[in-house]
């Protein structure tokens, strides 16, 4: 074995870097260096100390892997955002993002509408709303910044009952409350100058809103993160948190379930659709609960894509949790109709096939989703059903575009749903921070829960939880 020392410097803190060439193998960490070891070092270069004190830090790294300063668990576009964000604000401390797949932004993030929200449907003055139109503005300048393909092909949002038009002048209302830019109330007339294809009495049109591949823009924040200088480790899935009994300069140790250790400082969790059950590794709460609801699309035969050219969205009904059915471009080309809601048996199933006992047992005993499912049982029957059977889909679709047949529909993708409910039954619409209770309170923050549009707001809500963080770990 050969040991090789290199010795930095990091925000006025000495750091060596041990490496060891063992048959060809490389094993490193960064450990800390107090001002008396670090002065045993020559003048005339770095040696290492002794090869006694060499192989027993060599020991400590096969035992509990490479050391961090911060790291970000969850490789979503959350997590990535907020890890790019950190590394700018803090750019001496040496960070890592923790992902169980074997790439970024592989469920949510890489599963949904690819929709750049403007803000519109959010009660003025909430967080969600600021958020929400501040991540618009952020998001296009970083498209811009980083040459991420999108288009800008606007939203209509169309009554197509007269009883929709009062519910649809009071979401203009709240729209111009919320400071979403260049909304505009068209009658029936000029509906059709936006979508020529598409029947209504009244919309509200939104230039601002666009579409974008977000797993896209996720892989993207993962990749100026590395040029920041953090580090990515995939296939790390965090089965457990625990105290180190061995000083407290890396006091978290991540453990992955193939045995594998990360020490920490510091942990911020954004763990999606395993947010609820991160959080209870170190001593959380499970409330509030994630239940995965899977949305599934119907795509519009090519032939037909021309009949739409931008988003086509209904007027929200209040009485239901979900927004209905709409029609959004994608940057391929491609027409997504749908999505519908309906209960996931596991908590990454995107078919009807996909079942997971745990997960299931899981959301079905839960006492909220107990009484959201009495509450909406006609709702929640009639998605089941429209999911079985697409053709019933057809009769709310032809609403907006006539001219859409039965042979203009095929099965499409599906995306699942990180829904945060509560004992109640009520959908968490706010973001929820935890930082656990025992012994590894105040080195770990837990984001529950950050609400649709997560992918729009990302930026915006990664700046919101880098200010948290500071406060949090005092940084």
């Amino acid at each position: 074995m050969h040991p090789n020392l290199v010795v930095t410097l990091r925000g006025g803190v000495q750091y060596c870097q041990l490496r060891f060439f063992t048959h060809g193998i490389e094993a490193g960490n960064h450990c800390r260096l107090s001002k008396q070891r670090f002065n045993h070092f020559t003048k005339s270069g770095a040696r290492y100390l002794s090869s006694k004190s060499v192989a027993n830090d060599a020991g400590d790294n096969r035992r509990h892997g490479k050391c961090y300063d911060f790291t970000i668990i969850g490789g979503g576009i959350v997590g990535t955002a907020t890890a790019m964000e950190l590394a700018k604000k803090y750019p001496t401390l040496k960070m890592a993002v923790l992902e169980k797949e074997d790439q970024l932004g592989t469920h949510q993030s890489g599963h949904n509408s690819g929709v750049i929200h403007a803000g519109i449907y959010y009660k003025p003055g909430s967080l969600k709303a600021k958020l929400c139109v501040d991540g618009l503005h952020l998001s296009y300048k970083y498209l811009d910044e980083n040459h991420i393909p999108y288009k800008k092909c606007g939203k209509l949002i169309v009554a197509v009952s007269p009883e929709q038009i009062p519910r649809l002048k009071d979401l203009y209302e709240r729209g111009i409350q919320n400071n979403v830019p260049n909304l505009e109330i068209v009658k029936k007339e000029k509906i059709k100058e936006y979508e020529p294809h598409c029947e209504g009495l009244m919309a509200i049109w939104s230039p601002e809103t666009g579409i974008v591949d977000w797993a896209q823009v996720t892989r993207s924040y993962g990749e100026n993160f590395r040029k920041l200088g953090g580090e990515i480790h995939s296939k790390f899935q965090v089965v457990k948190f625990q105290r180190s009994a061995e000083g407290n300069d890396y006091p978290v140790m991540v453990f992955s379930d193939k045995g594998e250790c990360i020490r920490s400082k510091w942990v911020l969790t954004c763990g999606g659709l395993h947010s609820d059950r991160l959080a209870e590794m170190s001593g959380g709460s499970r409330d509030p609960r994630i239940i995965p609801f899977r949305g599934e699309y119907l795509l519009l035969r090519p032939e037909k894509c021309h009949l739409i050219r931008g988003n086509i969205y209904p007027v929200p009904d209040p009485r239901f949790p979900f927004l209905g059915v709409h029609f959004t471009p994608r940057m391929d080309g491609s027409v997504w109709l749908g999505p519908n809601a309906i209960l996931a048996f596991k908590r990454e199933g995107y078919t009807w096939l996909d079942f997971d006992m745990k997960d299931f047992i899981d959301s079905i005993r839960y006492r909220g989703f107990q009484k959201l499912a009495v509450k909406f049982a006609g709702f929640g029957a009639g998605e089941m059903i429209r999911s079985a059977f697409t053709g019933l889909q057809l009769k709310e679709l032809r609403k907006f575009i006539p001219q859409i047949t039965a042979a203009d529909i095929q099965r499409g993708p599906a995306g699942v749903r990180a829904q945060a409910m509560d004992r109640d039954g009520n959908l968490v619409d706010d973001f929820i921070f935890d930082s656990g209770s025992g012994e590894l309170k105040g080195r770990i923050l837990h984001c529950r829960n950050a609400p649709s549009p997560g992918a729009t707001s990302s930026l915006a809500i990664a700046k919101m939880i880098v200010e948290k963080v500071g406060k949090e770990f005092s940084l």
